[in-house]
């Protein structure tokens, strides 16, 4: 069976970290399955969703390296959820109910007070159609509640094994609001048997509504799929991560300068048994990752892991990975700079700050005590051609000429040639500046 996955969000906002564990575990599947991966936008909700925020969610998913097979949109299905709703109707399953918010919330705060859960009592149900032309003759409109079989509703999660949620605990779920508008549950369960989702992978906040949804996807004759309730990804307090954290938004980690591969290592890795380690690619980690390899404890968050994968990931590229970025940037004779000073990148974009070291200006830090081992130095600068042997060369003539070593020798020359004090070796840095650069900085 060819499997088709789908990931759902609704366009009021710009996707975040979370957002994104989703999102990759059902692509990595799509992946491992030869199967499909459908984008849905989940847009009914007119007055808060936005075409915009659809763009942005589509570049962000390309910019991890999601390509959807397909991109679906609720707001254009309404007549099929309008014909399941009929259906329903018509079981006996969708009925009409009156209440205001205000006489709901009484009637929860009165059945806490008795001791007793605060589900819906299903008085609707007892309305003559008498009773409900009178309710509508005051102006009243219904929204339209589910009825559930109360029942035990049992599935197999691949992730927490065998699962059951017990329906007779719950409210009769509405579907329908008052102004004929739908909820997620109906346009979702209809979306997912008619587009043949055949695996559902979400967070384990949604495994209660497994129960509902399995009792209306029977109710309207589909077959039920295989779910999966992944861990969410946490911030390093233990605090769920929302669309207000605009710094975990794919798109501010992606103007950061991070790494999209390392963004999604970490979105995917973090809270399973596999280390959080660079990869090639999402294929490369779909050919071993398992569903099974996700803990059951909150995956947590943290910022240091993500620098820390997204530096190993720069420091390892070969020149010929990054040519071509490099010269987007316009970092010309960038081959001997991005061999020099790849691993003290942080950041791809850090090449920017040592390719400006290579070809300057810079203003040479000189220490008023140093200035007679300055003029030593670059009176002592060999002629070219240089390469890496040019700097201990250079700095045993110094040693021997001046007696000093250690830091005191080789932190003023760096300060003098690269006005910072730190960077890469001066070994292979040096070749990189030149001769000429070199005698200005020494000046």
């Amino acid at each position: 069976m060819t499997s088709v996955v789908r990931f759902a969000p609704s366009p009021t906002g710009d996707i975040h970290l979370g957002n994104a564990r989703p999102a990759l575990l059902n692509w990595l599947f799509a992946l491992q399955t030869g199967g499909e991966f459908i984008l849905r936008f989940d847009d009914t909700d007119v007055d808060r969703s936005s075409a915009a925020f659809n763009d942005r969610i589509e570049e962000d998913l390309r910019w991890l390296g999601i390509a959807p097979h397909r991109i679906e949109l609720q707001s254009r299905r309404v007549a099929a959820y309008d014909r399941a709703r009929d259906r329903l109707v018509g079981a006996g399953r969708l009925y009409p109910c009156y209440e205001t918010p205000d006489e709901l919330d009484r009637r929860r705060r009165r059945a806490r007070a008795g001791g007793l859960p605060p589900i819906y009592d299903r008085a609707a149900l007892e309305l003559t159609d008498a009773d409900r032309t009178r309710l509508e003759a005051q102006g009243r409109r219904p929204h339209w509640r589910f009825r559930l079989d109360g029942r035990e509703v049992r599935f197999g999660d691949l992730i927490r094994g065998e699962q059951t949620v017990h329906t007779d605990t719950m409210s009769d779920p509405v579907l329908v609001r008052e102004d004929g508008s739908y909820l997620y549950t109906l346009p979702s369960v209809v979306d997912d048997i008619e587009m043949g989702v055949t695996h559902i992978i979400r967070g384990e906040d949604h495994v209660s509504n497994t129960g509902p949804q399995i009792e209306l996807i029977e109710a309207l004759g589909g077959e039920v799929p295989r779910f999966a309730h992944h861990n969410l990804l946490v911030d390093p307090g233990g605090r769920g991560l929302s669309k207000r954290l605009g710094s975990l938004s794919i798109g501010a980690l992606r103007d950061a300068g991070y790494e999209p591969l390392a963004v999604a290592l970490t979105a995917v890795l973090t809270g399973t048994s596999e280390p959080i380690a660079p990869h090639s690619s999402l294929a490369e980690l779909a050919g071993h990752f398992e569903l099974t390899m996700i803990s059951r404890a909150p995956a947590r968050f943290d910022f240091a892991e993500l620098d820390h994968l997204n530096a190993t990931m720069v420091h390892g590229y070969a020149y010929a990975e990054v040519a071509g970025r490099l010269a987007e940037m316009g970092v010309s004779d960038a081959e001997p700079l991005w061999n020099a000073v790849r691993e003290n990148l942080a950041k791809f974009a850090d090449i920017a700050e040592w390719d400006a070291v290579a070809k300057g200006p810079v203003a040479p830090v000189i220490a008023d005590q140093d200035r007679e081992f300055i003029a030593a130095a670059r009176s002592a600068l060999p002629d070219e051609p240089w390469d890496e042997t040019t700097w201990s060369g250079w700095t045993e003539a110094l040693k021997s000429k001046t007696g000093r070593k250690g830091a005191a020798l080789y932190r003023p020359l760096r300060l003098a040639l690269t006005g910072r004090q730190d960077g890469p070796g001066l070994k292979t840095l040096l070749p990189v500046l030149g001769r000429k650069a070199c005698l200005d900085r020494l000046s």
